[in-house]
């Protein structure tokens, strides 16, 4: 399969929420990398099909995606970037925010084998806290 078209199929499952179909697009030994924060609940590395699934219901309960538009995607190799914009709502604050994005994927045998994602994490924990101000003092930033 080309992988532009996997990466692209793959996009619009997430926005139709069709979650199987979304991981049979995964290698069974997959790995989904996320920027690291103290502050988000889906914030870490996760590896396998359960784990990824997991991350994409709690990515569910913790924001509501209002928009994911990728917007240029390279292909070469075994690799896809796509950067692209999206637009969320934080579920417990009701706070919306817009939030570009790089993911860059690679793939093995038709399927994805990783998947590492990019985006101000500022932006998302804002919402999520609005009275914080920043990370506490002595935390090193990780994004």
């Amino acid at each position: 399969m080309d992988t532009k078209k996997l990466i692209s199929e793959g996009y619009k499952l997430f926005a139709t929420g069709n979650l199987n179909g979304l991981l049979e697009r995964y290698q069974d030994d997959a790995e989904l990398i996320n920027p690291e924060s103290d502050y988000l609940p889906m914030a870490s590395s996760y590896h396998g099909k359960k784990e990824i699934a997991d991350y994409f219901m709690k990515l569910n309960e913790t924001i509501q995606c209002v928009s994911l538009e990728p917007k240029t995607m390279v292909a070469e190799g075994d690799t896809v970037v796509v950067t692209g914009d999206s637009r969320w709502i934080a579920r417990s604050t009701g706070i919306a925010y817009d939030n570009p994005f790089v993911h860059v994927f690679k793939i093995r045998d038709d399927k994805v084998l990783s998947q590492r994602a990019y985006y101000d994490t500022s932006k998302l924990e804002h919402a999520l806290h609005p009275a914080t101000t920043g990370q506490a003092a002595g935390k090193p930033l990780h994004h």
